[in-house]
């Protein structure tokens, strides 16, 4: 083992952003969703959604993109990639899926909020679907790439 230095901690704070901004949409999805429909009358479910909703658009916002924004750029100089070195295969390649899947994700994740606040429920959800699913395979494509 060669110890533990920067590099590590700033990896250690880009995987635990993608955890949980990952794990925050599994948790809205699976538990705290299903249980505000089963448990709040109509009334009190829709304002307590759009606000479990909008916090976690603002964490999001606030800390999830500035730290994997942050985070990433570090490690991709520290690695030596270049815009050409994300055309070649293997490792550039890799990257280069991923951060286009991430960018698709954030995209996916904007739409969803439009969408939920313009009344568009059917489109707000296949949305939030997208951005999990896009989610979960950028947490897929990180585990392919080896350690900075």
């Amino acid at each position: 083992m060669s110890g533990v230095d920067a590099w590590t901690f700033v990896r250690f704070a880009h995987v635990t952003g993608a955890a949980l901004w990952v794990g925050g949409q599994l948790a809205l999805s699976l538990v705290v969703l299903p249980l505000a429909r089963r448990m709040l009358a109509d009334e009190a479910r829709g304002p307590f959604v759009q606000r479990a909703g909008r916090r976690f658009g603002l964490v999001t916002a606030a800390v999830f993109l500035p730290v994997q924004l942050t985070t990433g750029v570090a490690m991709a100089w520290h690695k030596g990639v270049t815009w050409a070195s994300l055309a070649e295969p293997g490792y550039g390649r890799v990257l280069a899926v991923k951060l286009a899947l991430f960018v698709a994700v954030m995209a996916a994740a904007a739409l969803h909020g439009w969408a939920h606040g313009r009344g568009r429920p059917e489109l707000a959800r296949g949305l939030a679907v997208a951005s999990l699913v896009g989610s979960l395979g950028v947490v897929l494509l990180a585990s392919a790439l080896p350690p900075t």
